[in-house]
């Protein structure tokens, strides 16, 4: 088996400190559980290890008390908690363990925004401290690949996308057919679980005008109208994927320039992968008129990562203007605009948009092309 060590492993080691929660979350099966071992291989301290998904430990810790929990406890110094989501008022019972048993260190994992930050927001507020774990990064690959298989690679990773466990698999049926089972076992599990949402269809389908409009603006109206729903609904279905880690949304940016455009958004999906499956098409690059953006989509999550990695502060944004002057990625950060415009083909121009240039005349403009990319996506 092949273990690569992750980015956010020496952060997660070192933000756990007696009587404070640190929380993991992201999507399942990118390698979660494999890091909490990791994470409690390195610290060498008594720990205890529950998962959520345990009906025996959802009994052990259902009757709320600072003794009943020191029983449990004991000379334990680290809890380790796997799916802690699944566990009822999950956030006032480690209130109660942080409070009062001291030296406790915590750490809690979840494969959904939604219920860890339900259950946790309010109680840990100013005890814990989260971090958001992805697939696997460019940068992490660095250990089983040199940049000659780099190159080669990438174009798999466009189709098949970067779950940890792909690299195991040899042939690319059998990736598509364990991508195949994320999403049918995992992803729509999840789904599921949400405010009894009965019936996946619309989702799926949700998800697959999504996956054809990727770099586009996306009118939630047009998105209701084609699927029968009312836009108060596609809204909320838009949300619950964001919150299971599916897809990701992206506004406009505008400092009120008259003519910038901000009321659609742009939507991608966190993984390749789980976008080509869902339209069905596994193809190589070669036989494909959407390598755009299965660029562009990529290259924005691998973006992501190396954001959240390295704890940078910044908003995220596109540009358009309503005379289709447009920028692809806009990063406000440190007093400054940064503009990129993504391009798979290295030996395609790309010249500034005039009214990008004209009105923010100090912003830096970059392309990022399957020759560069290397140096946006990882430390230098």
């Amino acid at each position: 088996m092949i273990l690569i060590d992750r980015t956010i492993l020496p952060q997660l080691i070192k933000s756990l400190v007696p009587n404070k929660v640190v929380v993991l979350v992201g999507p399942r099966r990118v390698g979660k559980t494999v890091l909490i071992n990791q994470v409690i291989k390195e610290l060498t301290d008594s720990y205890l290890l529950l998962s959520g998904e345990d009906f025996e430990v959802l009994s052990l810790l259902e009757n709320r008390s600072i003794q009943n929990y020191k029983n449990i406890l004991g000379d334990i110094k680290l809890l380790v908690i796997d799916e802690a989501q699944k566990i009822p008022d999950i956030g006032n019972k480690l209130k109660l363990m942080v409070d009062h048993i001291e030296g406790l260190k915590i750490l809690i994992t979840g494969s959904s925004a939604f219920d860890i930050d339900n259950y946790t927001g309010e109680p840990l507020t100013g005890r814990k401290t989260t971090y958001h774990l992805f697939a696997l990064s460019e940068e992490e690959l660095n250990q089983v690949e040199n940049i000659i298989e780099k190159r080669a690679n990438l174009k798999n990773r466009l189709i098949y996308g970067n779950y940890p466990e792909l690299i195991q698999k040899r042939s690319n049926n059998e990736k598509a057919e364990y991508v195949r089972e994320i999403i049918n076992s995992y992803l729509l599990k999840d789904i599921l679980a949400f405010e009894n949402i009965r019936n996946s269809d619309k989702i799926i389908s949700l998800l697959r005008l999504i996956a054809f409009q990727i770099g586009g603006e996306v009118s939630v109206q047009e998105l209701g109208n084609q699927l029968s729903m009312s836009k108060n609904t596609v809204e909320k279905y838009l949300d619950l994927l964001s919150k299971v880690f599916i897809i990701h949304k992206l506004g406009g940016f505008s400092r009120n320039l008259r003519k910038e455009v901000t009321k659609n958004s742009k939507w991608y999906f966190y993984d390749n992968g789980i976008r080509n499956l869902l339209i069905a098409n596994m193809n190589p690059l070669e036989l494909r008129n959407d390598v755009g953006m299965l660029w562009e989509n990529y290259i924005i999550s691998e973006r992501l990562k190396f954001q959240s990695y390295n704890k940078m502060v910044v908003n995220n944004y596109f540009w358009r203007t309503y005379d289709q002057q447009e920028i692809d990625w806009v990063e406000e950060r440190g007093g400054k605009l940064y503009g990129y415009e993504f391009k798979w083909n290295s030996k395609k121009k790309v010249k500034i948009p005039g009214a990008w240039k004209k009105e923010y005349s100090n912003a830096e403009f970059n392309v990022v092309n399957s020759d560069n990319y290397l140096d946006w996506i990882m430390q230098k």
